[in-house]
């Protein structure tokens, strides 16, 4: 275990005891730039700073910025805003999926040795000022001086495929899982190929039980959900306030039926992840629909108890560092 971390959990501030973690909504993006969400970046540190407190407002007291590699990341900025807001910020390091990474963009040449020492060193020494992965950058500081690290490794897979671009990400990401005992999120596109992918990942050394599965909730499958849950990984559910994909009284109906059926390992996210989704950015519904109408809802039909394991306990689980 690298730098005596077990039983901890990494945050832009530094570690925390588990049992200070309270209500975490575990997937939100403070900034990111991706060639895929052209003119949507979330590039503003007032703005976010902004809607940051507007979460926080609305209940929360700790997030997942899964932001990885290469799509905007200001750690500084994360740092301060979380000291300023009152936020616990858990920070990503990793790669996406490759359709972030156009033809032509650096991390195309990055080897799986390279990507592990990125890796390694986000989590274990500091993230850098600047994701230019060909030079080495100032490393990052937050408001009282200390190097900002990242808590958790994120990954992506393609629509029923994972590409060579990919596979190198998540082998890196089982090396340094390895070494570290970090939690890895693996951005999953309408919950395809999940099986396979922690097939994968078993193979690169990481237990699903460390693993959190996002966007599991874009295909709306009971049956498959449980059985994942069953092999131990975690289910990200961040579809909140998308109707285009399905309403929330669906993903409501999901989580009613995964739990009837002895499926516990479900955390929360709402991944708004774009400046026309932010409040502060002019956009809409902003961070803060989470907790004020969709959490109300939920509650309503599955009970504080439950909605306490999703928001407080599983997050505790799933990101606090060990083997």
């Amino acid at each position: 275990m690298t730098n005596g971390t077990a039983g901890t959990i990494r945050t832009v501030l530094g570690d925390v005891d588990p049992a200070t973690l309270g209500a975490t909504n575990t997937h939100e993006h403070l900034f990111q730039v991706s060639p895929l969400l052209p003119g949507d970046d979330l590039d503003d540190p007032e703005l976010s700073q902004a809607e940051a407190a507007d979460l926080v407002e609305s209940g929360f007291t700790a997030m997942i910025d899964a932001t990885p590699i290469g799509l905007g990341r200001r750690p500084a900025d994360v740092a301060r805003i979380s000291a300023a807001v009152g936020l616990t910020v858990v920070a990503s390091t990793g790669v996406h999926r490759e359709a972030h990474y156009p033809a032509g963009h650096p991390m195309h040449t990055v080897s799986v040795a390279k990507r592990t020492a990125l890796f390694r060193r986000d989590l274990t020494e500091a993230m850098p000022i600047s994701d230019d992965v060909t030079h080495p950058t100032e490393r990052a500081v937050g408001p009282q001086g200390a190097d900002v690290r990242a808590g958790l490794i994120k990954c992506g897979i393609g629509y029923w495929s994972i590409s060579g671009f990919e596979r190198s990400t998540l082998e890196a990401a089982g090396e340094v899982h390895r070494e570290t005992g970090a939690p890895v999120m693996v951005h999953l596109e309408h919950c395809t190929a999940a099986h396979e992918l922690l097939d994968l990942l078993v193979r690169c050394g990481v237990a699903p039980y460390r693993v959190m599965l996002a966007h599991a909730d874009r295909l709306l499958d009971p049956g498959l959900h449980v059985e994942l849950i069953a092999r131990g990984a975690y289910l990200g559910y961040d579809g909140a306030a998308r109707a285009r994909n399905h309403s929330d009284a669906a993903l409501i109906d999901l989580t009613e039926a995964v739990l009837a059926a002895g499926g516990t390992r479900i955390v929360l996210g709402a991944d708004v992840a774009r400046a026309s989704r932010y409040l502060a950015y002019g956009g809409m519904p902003g961070l803060a629909y989470l907790g004020r109408r969709y959490l109300p809802r939920l509650e309503a039909r599955i009970g504080a108890d439950a909605v306490h394991q999703i928001l407080v306990q599983n997050p505790r689980e799933l990101l606090t560092w060990a083997h």
